[in-house]
């Protein structure tokens, strides 16, 4: 009987032990997959399609949401997106980006008749939506145009609805502050069905005029204990730093708030992701130095590199093929030889054109600015070789544009000038000078074109009989 009791006993300790492991283990797994804390916060912006930069946009986006995770913000990350943004979109917001993405209808824009109408806003009325995130206590709502120099998140404290003044009249709605709210979304949807006075149709003009009296409000300066104010506000300037302050002077001169976010609101096509918006814009890089430490440029690059080999073999076929680029076709001897002269010099012309503009247009927009002008430099020269080897012209004639083009790029990134002023006084003087050089190339590239032909660089001699054929090379 003894034995029996202490096996009995192990037994009974050795299950007390396995039921405890249990139970210990299943407390940390609980723990382990227990939610983490809501926020009770989220920065917005807005994604949609039907517009020919809606793939910037996109890559602007998650540079936007990476650049906020990476100043770990204690808020949401939340994309109001248009249902027909493509499902790849919305997954990598998601899972690669660690966005919430809400997809909603695009709201219908009664302005698009108007005389001023700029079809590019015709879907930014979406930006209504953040109204309807009641989910949350505050939210900063963003165009993807902002570039955060740090972590705004004392903005959450601010009231019901706080904007920056960039123009001394009109708010600017690239960032704004507001307090979500069911009944003001119905109200502001209610208000696009019948008709309210919109100036430009879009976004900025509409929510200027659901809230005019915000310049006489006071400016919002964040409580140092941490509550939420009541009311509307004006936000410093500081939020909103317009990125044309910056050319004047080359510097930030911000006196109103925290020098926190820059926005680009200026021209479409000098927004910073674009690869020539650099030197152009000397702010263009600080964006792109943030994607580069975000998102990276792992899409565009096997288009780089495929561009890169195919200019390459260009330039191989064009060395090995020289000695025989002059032999261009046939003609028959009783052709009108001013005619075809006119026609070459023509083709000739347009291969130098296109050699400049194409490379330009095939490059990727949102690559890095230094590749993106490396890529069209290589390609330019490249598609210029042809041409110079093709029609017999001077080479330094034909790449004065080319040296031209690059001196610019240097004289632009130029970086100490002492402000705005300078830089721009610099540029132009450069243009002055190299006015005259790009003249003398286009008389050289001309007279060159005209002598070839006249020295039979292309033609037989008139007196030569013709082949049986009828035709005759062209040399």
């Amino acid at each position: 009987m003894g034995r029996r009791e202490r096996q009995r006993r192990k037994f009974d300790a050795g299950f007390l032990v396995v039921v405890v492991v249990v139970v210990v283990l299943s407390v940390v797994n609980e723990t382990t997959a227990a939610p983490t804390e809501k926020k009770r916060n989220a920065y917005a912006t807005m994604l949609y399609m039907g517009t020919p930069r809606d793939y910037e946009f996109y890559v602007a986006t998650r540079v936007l949401l990476r650049s906020l995770g990476d100043l770990h913000v204690d808020a949401d990350l939340v994309v109001i997106a248009a249902l027909d943004v493509p499902r790849r979109w919305v997954r990598a917001l998601e899972q690669e980006d660690g966005a919430k993405v809400v997809s909603v209808e695009n709201l219908r824009n009664p302005y698009r008749d108007q005389s001023n109408f700029d079809f590019r806003f015709k879907l930014t009325l979406n930006k209504l939506y953040a109204w309807s995130l009641v989910e949350y206590d505050r939210v900063v709502m963003l165009d993807a145009d902002n570039l955060f120099l740090q972590k705004t998140d004392e903005l959450f404290q601010c009231g019901q609805f706080c904007a920056v003044f960039i123009n001394p009249c009109y708010f600017h709605t690239g960032l704004f502050v507001l307090q979500p709210s069911k009944e003001v979304f119905n109200d502001m949807v209610h208000e696009l069905e019948i008709g309210r006075e919109n100036p430009d149709g879009a976004d900025q003009g509409f929510i200027c005029s659901y809230y005019p009296n915000l310049l006489d409000r006071p400016m919002f300066h964040p409580p140092l204990n941490g509550t939420k104010l009541d009311g509307t506000y004006r936000l410093p300037l500081g939020y909103q730093m317009d990125a044309s302050y910056y050319y004047l002077r080359l510097r930030w001169s911000v006196p109103c708030g925290p020098n926190s976010v820059i926005t680009f609101p200026g021209a479409p096509l000098l927004k910073p992701w674009y690869w020539w918006s650099w030197p152009v814009l000397p702010l263009g890089i600080s964006w792109h130095e943030q994607r580069r430490q975000t998102l990276g440029y792992a899409a565009e690059m096997p288009v780089v590199i495929i561009q890169s080999v195919i200019y390459l073999g260009i330039l191989a076929m064009t060395r090995i093929a020289r000695p025989n680029f002059s032999k261009l076709c046939y003609r028959r001897s009783d052709k009108n030889i001013f005619l075809i002269q006119t026609g070459l010099k023509m083709i000739a012309v347009w291969s130098i054109l296109a050699s400049y503009v194409l490379p330009f247009f095939i490059v990727p927009h949102t690559v890095h600015p230094v590749l993106g002008w490396t890529l069209y430099l290589f390609g330019s020269f490249t598609l210029c070789s042809v041409a110079i080897n093709t029609f017999l012209l001077p080479m330094i004639a034909v790449l004065i544009l080319w040296i031209g083009i690059f001196g610019s790029l240097l004289v632009m990134a130029y970086p100490w000038y002492p402000d705005g002023v300078v830089r721009a006084l610099a540029v132009f003087g450069y243009a002055f000078c190299s006015a005259p050089f790009l003249w003398i190339s286009i008389v050289k590239i001309m007279t060159s074109l005209q002598v070839s032909l006249e020295r039979e660089a292309f033609f037989p001699k008139l007196g030569e009989s013709a082949p049986p054929s009828g035709f005759n090379k062209l040399y």
